[in-house]
């Protein structure tokens, strides 16, 4: 088939939406189908030779304007391209098959405001969110995208489909769900061993001590705040390694304030982010909104148990209900400091831990990138044969 794909940028290890672009990209090309790429930047050296680009230009300088501009010049693009089938991940109207990778704008504005403890300050947010343009720009754009009725819409997760049901409408006949995965030969070199005792090392966490990866680019959002003042609970020996941003700023200072400066280490971006895997025992992830955490997903990949959050689509990937889960611990609410202090007390549990991880060894083969590719491939040629179908049907002039 001639497949397109559709997004602003194509940068790995920017995202997790970018990686899994630039994977499906590899796989479908791999399996013989044309695939062109209509983005505003890209990396060519990460993504598979043979791929045909169309440069998307937007003169834009603010980011709701650009957002716009992009999703009109995709939409015109597509009309005069020669493709079976076109999907998008973002807010991209004027696709096929349209696959939200950052779930639901108005479920992520509530995320937000989560982040704030007092009921007075999150109604002032909430007020000054829903009166800023670009907030209702985002929300329209998305709102136009999802209600296409010729528009398939793939919920990354089931807590995702609930939300596109709930805030625009979308009907079952269009609506799929299916989960993103990562790729468990990645994350299983015949060198971990060594790549770990070297990545502990480097970064000088202690031998026999262990550790908990939190790995995001949004500290704010995916809960380090909380994170760190239940790292403080904690009276077991465990530290706890922050991967992502460049500049710590304020939860370096909160660690301070908090006495764990020595518990946590602030390592900034990581090139190969499979070094933090490697020199973890555990992901901890305690976000206020993510559709379907990448980093969740890696991890069951590497064999590392997870805490993370009922607020995390890729929970439903833990089987069990409540608290408990096979695989690891979902906590409630990211505020309760002492549910999640808990939960990271019961990973310094060698035995506990073992059981954890592996049953997410076992998890990860449960569902693959391989077992999401075929599924997404045949919702692909689905869309692409009825629009054929709708190419066929003749046009009744009146």
């Amino acid at each position: 088939m001639k497949i397109a794909l559709c997004h602003e940028s194509v940068l790995p290890n920017r995202g997790g939406c970018e990686t899994y672009v630039t994977s499906l990209a590899h796989r479908l090309v791999a399996d013989g189908h044309e695939v062109h790429l209509f983005a505003r930047r890209w990396d060519a050296e990460a993504l598979p030779a043979g791929m045909i680009y169309h440069p998307i230009e937007v003169s834009a300088p603010f980011r709701v304007w650009r957002q716009w501009g992009f999703s009109r010049a995709v939409a015109a693009a597509l009309r005069q391209s020669d493709h079976d089938v076109s999907i998008g991940f973002d807010k991209v109207s004027g696709v096929d098959i349209l696959y939200p990778q950052a779930g639901v704008h108005e479920m992520a504005i509530e995320a937000s405001l989560r982040k704030v403890r007092s009921p007075l300050g999150r109604g002032l947010l909430r007020a000054v969110r829903w009166l800023d343009p670009a907030e209702w720009s985002f929300w329209a754009l998305e709102r136009h995208a999802c209600r296409r009725s010729n528009t398939w819409v793939i919920a990354i997760s089931g807590m995702v489909a609930e939300h596109l049901r709930t805030a625009y409408g979308v009907e079952s006949s269009r609506l799929h769900t299916l989960p993103i995965a990562a790729l468990p030969q990645r994350f299983d070199p015949l060198d971990r061993p060594r790549r770990r005792f070297e990545a502990r090392e480097r970064w000088g966490l202690v031998p026999g001590r262990p550790v908990g990866l939190f790995a995001a680019m949004n500290f704010r959002l995916k809960g380090l705040e909380p994170l760190l003042r239940a790292l403080a609970r904690v009276k077991e020996p465990l530290d706890l390694l922050a991967v992502g941003r460049k500049c710590a700023g304020a939860f370096s200072h909160l660690a301070h304030e908090l006495g764990i400066q020595d518990r946590v280490r602030f390592v900034g971006f990581c090139p190969d982010v499979r070094d933090a895997y490697f020199a973890a025992d555990f992901l901890v992830h305690p976000t206020f909104y993510d559709p379907c955490s990448n980093v969740v997903l890696e991890a069951l990949a590497c064999g590392l148990p997870v805490i993370t959050t009922r607020y995390n689509g890729a929970a439903e990937l833990l089987r069990g209900v409540g608290p408990q889960r096979a695989e690891g611990l979902v906590v409630d609410d990211p505020h309760d400091s002492a549910a999640l202090a808990t939960a990271l007390a019961t990973m310094t549990d060698v035995q506990r831990r073992d059981q954890f991880a592996h049953a997410a060894r076992l998890a990860a083969q449960r569902w693959t990138f391989e077992d999401h590719y075929r599924s997404l491939l045949a919702i692909l040629t689905a869309r692409g044969a009825s629009r054929m179908r709708q190419a066929a049907v003749p046009v009744v002039s009146h």
